[in-house]
């Protein structure tokens, strides 16, 4: 039984000195992936959303003050995003550039890493217009790491190819 907690330690060691030792994407990098993400995604949104919404007659549809086009619009945004992380650690921009989100411990993300990550993470930049301005933290932090990532504890790292 100590054996195996001794194995189990020095594997997460292991962990923590390979992700120590990670090199970090900065700002520019995550920036250019960011925004083809974006194009990525509006091009989805024309091709996939915007008819659905078209036909079923929805671009007039408003709950409070937000269409309901616009809140398919940030499910789907919200969709990639997550589903892309939780699944391969990369969005396609990332994909493109060569980075990966990987969790602070060594550890596989959690669904919970990752919905907070993409979902609390990304509303805290998005609620506010000065709040898109905290991005550039990133090029500041010694891993880095944007606001979402120090709460979410993760990074993103460059993928080696």
């Amino acid at each position: 039984m100590d054996k195996e907690i001794e194995k189990e330690e020095h594997l997460i060691e292991e962990k923590q000195i390979l992700v120590k030792e990670q090199r970090y994407a900065g700002f520019w990098l995550r920036f250019w992936a960011f925004l083809f993400d974006l194009i990525v995604l509006y091009a989805i949104n024309q091709v996939l959303l915007k008819p659905v919404i078209q036909m079923a007659g929805l671009e007039s549809l408003h709950i409070i003050t937000f269409s309901a086009g616009s809140i398919l619009y940030a499910i789907s945004f919200f969709a990639y995003f997550a589903l892309m992380t939780k699944y391969t650690g990369q969005s396609l921009g990332k994909m493109i550039i060569g980075i990966k989100v990987i969790s602070i411990d060594g550890k596989p993300l959690s669904w919970g890493t990752v919905l907070f990550r993409e979902g609390v993470g990304r509303l805290i930049h998005q609620i506010f217009f000065f709040t898109k301005f905290i991005y550039i933290v990133i090029a500041f932090t010694p891993k880095k790491q944007g606001i979402h990532d120090m709460i979410a504890q993760t990074a993103v790292i460059h993928v080696e190819k």
